[in-house]
């Protein structure tokens, strides 16, 4: 049971002054009766509730995979620039937010949810998530850089360092540009691209394919995203982080 008030406020139908205003305006319906009461308790499973003739349906949880395309920040919200939770735009939850982060040139795969505790599960520094990005690197990407980043690479400095855990570098194309793909189990900051710094080359562009038994969907452009099905929620939620 939930008051009526925060229902309406939690499917961002408004602040709870908001919505406080829209019940008092009679424009309120619990089970096609109009009602001015804005802490009546309702059963989020059972009771009807509509504004202005539009039925509210309460949701839980709301879980998106996004393919977020360059130039928009991993935020919940930027006095600058567009985020990421902006481009969800049928969203019924006003408290979703990203979980981690991609740089804001960076493309790729990004979960959007209002699920703390999966967020946690998948972020905590205790956890080793995988995460496969494709990338295009200035210089040729050597089966020497391959043995360095099984082993680790200090992305650091002489003066402090600070190694990787053991990543798996698979080359695409060893060209003056290169292609490959990368599968790590950290989410130290910008990573990738200090990565292939350590070894004297840079990221030019860089997509997330993957993070855990997540993939991006190939039929979302940049930009677009679609809810995760029923499987997916399922895969992600009972998923046994190693």
């Amino acid at each position: 049971m939930i008051r009526l008030d925060k229902y309406l406020a939690d499917m961002g139908v408004g602040t709870r002054q908001e919505v406080k205003k829209q019940i008092r305006q009679g424009r309120v319906c619990v089970n096609d009766n109009v009602v001015k009461s804005a802490d009546l308790k309702i059963n989020e499973e059972l009771d009807l509730v509509s504004v202005d003739g539009n039925v509210i349906t309460y949701t839980t949880m709301e879980y998106y995979i996004l393919n977020k395309p360059g130039g928009v920040v991993s935020a919940t919200e930027d006095a600058h620039d567009q985020t990421v939770v902006d481009l969800i735009t049928d969203k019924k939850r006003k408290d979703l937010f990203p979980v981690g982060r991609l740089d804001k040139d960076t493309e790729g795969l990004l979960l959007i949810t209002n699920d703390g505790a999966l967020a946690h599960r998948l972020l905590s520094p205790k956890k080793h998530v995988d995460k496969i990005y494709y990338a295009r690197v200035r210089g040729k990407v050597t089966e020497e850089d391959v043995e360095s980043f099984r082993k680790g690479v200090n992305i650091g400095t002489a003066e402090c360092e600070e190694w990787t855990r053991s990543g798996t570098l698979q080359i695409l194309n060893s060209a003056d540009v290169s292609e490959i793909r990368l599968t790590i189990s950290e989410g130290k900051y910008h990573q990738v691209k200090r990565m292939f710094q350590a070894v004297q080359k840079e990221v030019l562009y860089l997509k997330r394919e993957a993070m855990g038994p997540l993939y991006l969907d190939p039929d979302l452009q940049p930009g677009e995203y679609r809810s995760l099905t029923k499987e997916e929620i399922e895969n992600v939620t009972k998923w046994n982080v190693k």
